[in-house]
């Protein structure tokens, strides 16, 4: 990157967080290696001279540097790549106000915070930054355990209906069985007089003769 350029950012560094001017998308983004990532960054004032820059914080740095990509010069359609960058995996273009960063085919390393960038008067303008998360595989949500709950079957009408008519009938059959056992009874009670009865009535009929 140019020392003029690492020179105003550290004098200006104080207005590092001012973002009124520029509106940047997405805030955030986790992708797959090898998918692509764009970035939009909008500016609300915007001349056909103003130079857009984009850096990068990567993830886990420990010092915060700011790591210069890509400028671009919308009134000549000119782009300037920092040092390493390579052209195929960072593509910048503008349309009217806003500028966009294309990263393709993403790597583990690529992730990281990105900015966009202006050179305002008096005062450099960031935008909010994009972070992005680089990931061999998509992280799943745990699904809750479901907890099993055992439903009572319902009885049955026709069980129900069958089974009263059951106890209705072993009542009925007892109740006739009992009936029946007290009229044999009462039966032989009464065999059981007469027989008596006519032997008395017999042995009476004798003493009279006599």
């Amino acid at each position: 990157m140019q020392p003029w350029l690492w020179l105003v950012f550290s004098v200006k560094l104080a207005a590092l967080w001012s973002s009124s001017a520029l509106v940047q998308t997405p805030d955030s983004k986790t992708l797959l290696t090898s998918q692509t990532l764009e970035i939009s960054c909008e500016a609300n004032t915007l001349s056909k001279t103003s130079l857009i820059y984009w850096l990068r914080q990567r993830r886990g740095s420990t010092d915060k540097r700011f790591e210069f990509l890509v400028s671009w010069n919308p009134s000549k359609g000119i782009a300037v790549y920092g040092e390493g960058v390579k052209k195929e995996h960072v593509i910048v273009f503008s349309h009217l106000s806003r500028s966009n960063l294309n990263l393709t085919r993403l790597k583990l390393e690529d992730s990281g915070t990105y900015f966009c960038m202006m050179i305002g008067s008096p005062q450099l303008v960031f935008g909010k930054g994009t972070e992005l998360r680089v990931v061999d595989v998509l992280p799943t949500t745990a699904q809750p355990t479901k907890t099993t709950v055992l439903k009572r079957k319902p009885c049955s009408g026709n069980r129900l209906t069958a089974q009263k008519g059951m106890t209705c009938g072993l009542v009925t059959l007892s109740l006739l069985v009992a009936s029946i056992l007290v009229l044999l009874v009462s039966l032989s009670v009464a065999v059981h007089f007469h027989c008596l009865r006519r032997k008395a009535r017999i042995r009476f009929m004798k003493q009279f003769h006599k």
